[in-house]
């Protein structure tokens, strides 16, 4: 097994924080907002009314690079953790804790939203919209809670076959898609949110431990592949090319992830691989490292919150009518995406420089409530994650306001989930030293 060197860490951090930053980005420019003559706003989705648009997906669905590199770092951690003897059950519960957390307190927050803005009297379809504009990222939060939930299994099937690890899952993918596809049976295709992201994942361990040669002709064979079928199953096969859900479009490129989805993360696994190396002596410079390091810092804030400032912009600018809005698609509104987008990031930063204060208290509420080595109620921890994962994906499918009400049963599985988790690692022996040293 390899050993990580530094500048492999920082191509790593890179990478995450890369896939957060085209994310984001990504977003915004396909989120085009109209004022309708009656006052009100509306989002027509950009990728169904603009076709050629689903081509820009191919450049913005880079969330296989967020998987590979999670599964770099979280095989590294567990590997530490494993070597010192500490329980997979502890080593779960830190993990789960560390996404819980920041998605809870916004998930509360955008709730709190919603609850007073349905008690006023806010239009049920504008509540809605923007119920769901705020959790259209949450997909990925089950979908990686499940994956770090199962790193210790997914590990040890690493250490013992390698490679054949994410070969097998990739087959078994295959077959669900088929199932899908040809006999129509959605329930099969579940399985491949965690099998295709998962392939990632284990092609993160494999790349740690070095089964995966940057500088052997694998990943450019995984490119070079990747691309081939992805290409060959968007002009042969029945898939769409647009990489992000498109509303009507089936069959879907991500709900569920499909073979050619499938496809395009062994492409871009591979083309990742391919440029490490030159990239990594780019990182090494000390005056660029010290621009992108801080993104990796608060890419998890960044994912969670920067749909918010398009609500600011929409309130600010569209209600008031102060907003020009050329034709939707047409090029004066292609034109204007460029302070739209420009906008949204000052916003999206002095919304992370104000929650600085609640990023730091999060942390302290990490140190006072992780689980440690032995958690004291195991079964805490299994049932505050089928809690957690149950309302997440709830949020990611319906958002927060569906139908223009309140979410009960969802919001109160997410605290109960959350709760549960935390409690696990409450008035431990471990923690009460470490507070008293702090």
């Amino acid at each position: 097994m390899g050993t990580l060197s530094g500048g492999r860490d920082r191509y790593v951090d890179f990478l995450r924080a890369w896939a957060i930053v085209l994310v984001v980005f990504g977003h915004w420019l396909i989120t085009g907002l109209v004022r309708d003559p009656n006052g009100t706003i509306s989002a027509p989705e950009l990728l169904a009314t603009v076709h050629w648009t689903q081509w820009l997906t191919l450049g913005f669905q880079i969330m296989p690079l967020f998987f590979l590199a999670g599964g770099h770092a979280a095989g590294g951690s567990w590997a530490r953790a494993r070597n010192e003897g500490r329980t997979a059950a502890g080593w779960v519960g830190q993990r789960a804790l560390r996404l819980l957390l920041p998605a809870g307190v916004y998930s509360g927050l955008v709730l709190l939203a919603v609850a007073v803005c349905s008690a006023v009297g806010v239009d049920p379809g504008i509540l809605a919209l923007v119920g769901w504009a705020m959790a259209m990222q949450f997909w990925f939060l089950p979908v990686y809670l499940l994956l770090s939930a199962a790193t210790p299994l997914l590990h040890a099937a690493h250490r013992r076959w390698g490679l054949r690890v994410p070969v097998v899952m990739g087959a078994v993918a295959l077959v669900a898609d088929a199932l899908v596809v040809g006999l129509h049976a959605p329930v099969v295709g579940l399985l491949n949110y965690v099998l295709v992201w998962g392939v990632a994942y284990q092609l993160g361990f494999c790349w740690r431990d070095m089964l995966i040669a940057e500088r052997s002709g694998l990943p450019a064979c995984m490119a070079v592949g990747g691309a081939l079928a992805f290409g060959a199953l968007v002009t042969f096969g029945p898939f769409p090319v647009s990489l992000i859900l498109v509303t009507g479009q089936s069959p879907s490129n991500t709900n569920p992830p499909s073979a050619a989805m499938l496809a395009w993360v062994v492409g871009q696994v591979g083309v990742a691989l391919v440029v490490a190396p030159v990239l990594r002596r780019v990182l090494e410079r000390e005056r660029l490292w010290r621009v992108a390091r801080p993104l990796g810092g608060v890419s998890m804030t960044l994912y969670l919150w920067h749909m918010l400032p398009v609500l600011v912009v929409a309130a600010g600018f569209y209600l008031t009518g102060i907003a020009p809005e050329p034709g939707y698609g047409s090029g004066g509104w292609w034109v204007l995406r460029v302070p739209w987008v420009v906008v949204l990031g000052v916003l999206l930063v002095g919304v992370v420089g104000v929650l600085g204060p609640l990023e730091r208290g999060l942390s302290a509420v990490y140190e006072w409530t992780r689980p440690g080595d032995l958690p004291r109620r195991p079964w805490a921890l299994g049932l505050g994650l089928v809690s957690s994962v149950s309302a997440l994906v709830w949020f990611a499918g319906h958002g927060f306001a569906y139908g223009g009400r309140f979410p009960v049963v969802p919001a109160v599985g997410l605290v109960v989930g959350v709760g549960l988790v935390m409690v696990t690692g409450r008035s431990s022996v471990g923690r009460g030293v470490r507070l008293t040293s702090v």
